[in-house]
């Protein structure tokens, strides 16, 4: 009931909103406004709504799957970064200077190259020109930046909450309307149940209602056991392990419904997505760790998270406070990793200059 009150209250504002949003399309879509096409493979990875839908894991996927054979980048915003412009991460990089999912690409795929630019169609040629070896470039959050037209654009929704159950923005947590998703050339649904039947996966086709052009994919996440932040340790879950999750996420659900299902208790302790964690936040942490009355206890977080509590190392390693990070990669379900992939083979294949 609270949920619809705040939707009514906040509908004129929504549509105020979408207008503007309407507009700004509809200059695109007339051709008025003009998406820039570049002489390289781009691949846009994105979703509608302002968090939550696993754009970052399907980063890395697209990663692992190309970097063995062409050269790949990446370039995203950078989020909350404290400086500005385009941006070619290395050593010495932090979350304050290019983010915190940027630095998480940078230390798991050190081979590539990584790059920030609040504006990609004028950092695109900056990073072409500097490294013309890049042979094919994956945009991070990129499905409403129409400044630059993708050659293949995946747009991602969850399973938990789909686009087509959303409402937009401030009514709910959609950055555009729904029929944006006409834009899309594949659409995944993320974060499934292993289990999703040959009927549900019916039912979501007919609810998400793929157009002719587009093909649709069901994804879900596995986690490897949690590593020491600082250390190689790691630390196999079962129910006599209690866990304290920390984290800055859009939606914590699904990884809370995980954690609840491999661990015993499970305690939350949420803030703004890509918070950048203060000292005060970390005495917080403390605090609350060490005043829960149980043994056998653990603090989780997620590798996005762990990058911008690595800047507060020697407060944590002070403290001994037990901090695991959960790693989570993507499969796809079934047959649909085969097609995916055969699918942007046949794109990077057929791209012409």
């Amino acid at each position: 009931m609270r949920n619809i009150f705040i939707r009514i209250l906040t509908a004129p504002f929504a549509l105020l909103y979408g207008l503007g949003v309407s507009i700004r399309n509809f200059f695109y879509s007339s051709g008025i406004l003009r998406g820039v096409e570049f002489d390289l493979p781009v691949i846009s990875v994105g979703n509608l709504s302002v968090g939550g839908a696993g754009k970052t894991p399907h980063v890395e996927y697209l990663v692992r799957m190309l970097k063995d054979y062409i050269n790949v980048a990446t370039m995203s915003r950078g989020y909350k970064r404290k400086t500005k412009g385009y941006r070619s991460a290395g050593f010495g990089d932090t979350v304050e200077t290019i983010g915190d999912e940027p630095l998480q690409f940078l230390k798991k795929f050190p081979d590539i190259k990584v790059t920030v630019a609040e504006s990609r169609m004028f950092a695109i040629p900056r990073l072409v020109s500097e490294h013309p070896e890049v042979q094919a470039l994956l945009l991070d959050d990129a499905f409403q930046h129409r400044s630059v037209k993708p050659g293949l654009n995946i747009l991602l929704t969850p399973y938990a909450s789909p686009f087509t159950r959303d409402f937009l923005l401030p009514s709910g947590r959609l950055r555009e309307w729904r029929s944006a998703y006409e834009r899309a050339d594949v659409l995944i649904l993320t974060k499934c149940p292993e289990n999703l039947s040959q009927e549900e996966r019916k039912a979501w086709k007919d609810e998400l209602n793929p157009f002719p052009h587009q093909r649709l994919y069901f994804s879900k996440y596995v986690h490897e056991p949690p590593y020491r932040l600082f250390g190689a340790e790691r630390v196999n879950l079962s129910k006599e392990k209690n866990v304290l999750l920390v984290c800055a996420l859009a939606n914590a659900d699904y990884l809370a419904e995980y954690l609840e299902r491999v661990s015993g208790t499970v305690r939350r302790l949420e803030f703004a997505d890509h918070h950048l964690f203060t000292k005060f936040d970390l005495a917080r942490i403390e605090r609350i760790f060490k005043e829960w009355q149980l043994d056998n206890k653990i603090i989780i977080t997620t590798e996005k998270d762990a990058a911008r509590l690595g800047l507060h190392k020697d407060f944590l390693l002070k403290s001994g406070l037990p901090v695991f990070v959960l790693p989570a990669e993507v499969e796809f379900l079934g047959d649909d990793g085969e097609a995916f992939k055969e699918d942007v083979q046949k794109f990077l294949l057929d791209f012409k200059v």
